[in-house]
């Protein structure tokens, strides 16, 4: 049996990650060997100089290496959030970039697309040789092109508020965007996604489309892309460099209350460990006037200041005890603190009481904090989550008596409820959400963890505890939920499978001694497949659905009874998995 004062567990299994490890953890019994023999020994700890990656080598791949299109795993593919791969790998390099800006300026030709493309990126190695390249294919095609000045960095909820805020009243000639960025992912990866003009992130009938289109280029050897010299792309007509800080920066009072954290006196603490919110923390202190401290404001490809990844990896991955093992060390010096991932779509909140705060916890506070301290928000808009986030949500958005409305994984759903007002809060368990202004309009349409971060310390000033506080008040009056995630192995033809399944397929009736209530494989909230299996008991559910890049599927477990309930959800899932797609 697992024991955590926070109830938050990271219990590995075949070496892959489940759940959170705060460092309040305690373990016995027969979880024991499993969690340590699986954990790497420097999780956590300082990045010795043989793990770092060799930024040169990683950009000659890209530019030199070319990518075999009969390969399925060096093939354009978008996952939920574009596409990503590594350049040593054959899958990230600039042939990709090519064939994916072509196609995307054929897209907005096609779909009328005519206003400017609002383009960013962040701090990873490789993101710049990309931004380069995606600039001399935009630029070719004349297509109106802003980018942050002296070559800076953006994170993905900036390029959200700049489509938003130029599109916002307009009939015609819209603006949408695009992302250099492989979020979380280690220094030697890339990634590219693509934001049309609802600000959000673009559904699978777009991002298929721009896929299908560039694997066609990439097949034909690149024939019939246009691009210019990068030289004379820079100083092409259409390309302009503008400040994206200031505006984001000043419009942060419409979402925020930072009137509140300034009379409260609340010490922040920040690291951005490294990523495109780096420049954003400084002119939010000095515009707000926040006691706030950037506690490592280095940026570096090598991404050496970052503690290992619970695998032994440099990861940047706020949601991570060991990723932001720095930060959780200092929590003691600050009221509130947090972090973002390189491109700040994500949050990781740090408190004095329990440490790193699992996002599902955060969330679950956000919300019912939110629908208590906005009076504003039109009373018929619903609160979003995904189906694989925690069921204390649904519990607190029927104790405020909203609706909910449940999605498949990825933001993407949640973009056009956003923009009409229709979703006033949207969460997702991988520590992304976002939400409307205080007036009830629209903010952004994709995940902000730069919000998400300052509404944990306008919900400290305002209540006069922590999230983490918060959310042990929160399980007092609803119930403490046990949660998990394990990635298990499978072949490429039962990933097919599961992600085909019907209800009828499962023929249990039980789960861990309940009765089953629902057998889903389309989505509550908008009956949109979900590419897998949810299976729901009054007191638990597990889902199940694979992975969009590796042969693995993903189990996510609740309980609200027991650690012990809920170990034996997994193995009843994993036995009910077995049966319906194969497998030992």
């Amino acid at each position: 049996m697992c024991r955590s004062n926070t109830g938050w567990h990271r219990i590995y299994e075949k070496n892959h990650l489940v759940s959170a490890l705060p460092s309040s953890f305690v373990c016995t019994g027969r979880f024991e060997e499993k969690l340590f023999m699986n954990l790497h020994p420097l999780a956590g700890k300082a990045v010795p100089p043989e793990f770092l990656v060799e930024v040169d080598q990683i950009e000659g791949a890209y530019y030199k290496r070319q990518p075999d299109p009969e390969d399925p795993n060096q093939r354009v593919s978008f996952g939920t959030s574009g596409h990503r791969g590594n350049p040593l790998e054959g899958s990230f390099n600039e042939a990709h970039i090519l064939a994916i800006t072509q196609a995307l300026c054929e897209y907005r030709q096609i779909r009328g697309i005519t206003g400017p493309l609002f383009m960013g990126k962040d701090t990873h190695g490789v993101s710049g040789p990309a931004q380069r390249t995606a600039l001399e294919v935009l630029a070719a095609h004349g297509i109106e092109t802003f980018i942050q000045k002296e070559d800076g960095v953006t994170p993905t909820p900036v390029i959200s508020h700049a489509i938003l805020v130029y599109n916002r009243g307009r009939r015609d000639r819209w603006g949408d965007g695009v992302v250099v960025t492989p979020s979380h992912n280690p220094p030697s990866d890339g990634g590219f996604k693509y934001n049309p003009p609802h600000g959000g992130p673009a559904d699978t009938d777009v991002t298929g489309w721009i896929e299908t289109r560039a694997n066609q280029l990439l097949c034909s050897s690149l024939k019939g892309i246009k691009r210019l010299p990068y030289e004379q792309a820079r100083k092409a007509d259409t390309l302009h460099e503008i400040d994206f800080v200031l505006p984001f920066v000043k419009d942060l009072e419409t979402v925020i209350d930072l009137g509140i954290i300034r009379s409260s006196g609340l010490k922040i603490g920040v690291d951005p460990l490294g990523g495109a919110s780096i420049g954003y923390w400084e002119p939010i202190r000095e515009q707000y006037g926040l006691d706030l401290t950037v506690v490592n404001p280095t940026t570096d490809p090598t991404f050496r200041f970052m503690t290992l990844d619970h695998d032994g990896k440099i990861r940047m991955d706020c949601s991570s005890p060991y990723a932001m093992a720095n930060l959780v060390g200092m929590r003691d010096r600050f009221d509130i603190a947090f972090g973002n991932d390189t491109d700040a779509d994500r949050h990781g909140i740090v408190t004095r009481s329990v440490g790193l705060l699992n996002p599902n916890h955060y969330l679950a506070v956000a919300i019912d904090y939110l629908l208590r301290h906005r009076p504003y928000w039109p009373k018929t808009s619903a609160v979003g989550k995904t189906l694989v986030s925690s069921s204390l949500i649904d519990r607190v958005v029927e104790g405020m008596r909203r609706r909910l409305l449940e999605t498949p994984v990825g933001f993407k759903w949640f973009a056009p409820g956003l923009l009409d007002g229709a979703i006033c809060f949207a969460g997702e368990e991988s520590a992304g959400g976002s939400f409307l202004r205080k007036d009830g309009t629209v903010w952004v349409t994709d995940k902000d963890g730069i919000l998400l971060n300052l509404l944990s310390a306008e919900m400290t000033s305002c209540v006069g505890k922590d999230p983490g506080r918060y959310y042990q008040s929160l399980t007092e009056a609803l119930g403490t939920p046990h949660y998990t995630r394990i990635d298990g192995p499978v072949t490429s033809e039962q990933k097919d499978r599961l992600k085909r399944l019907s209800p009828e397929a499962v023929t249990a009736t039980e789960l861990a001694g309940e009765s089953i209530l629902f057998k889903l494989t389309r989505a509550p909230g908008n009956h949109a497949p979900i590419g897998g299996l949810k299976v729901v008991a009054k007191n638990g559910w597990f889902a199940a659905r694979p992975s969009g890049t590796e042969n693995v599927y993903k189990l996510y477990a609740e309980s609200f009874k027991s650690q012990s309930h809920l170990e034996a959800i997994v193995v009843e899932a994993q036995t009910m998995i077995r049966q319906t797609i194969g497998g030992s």
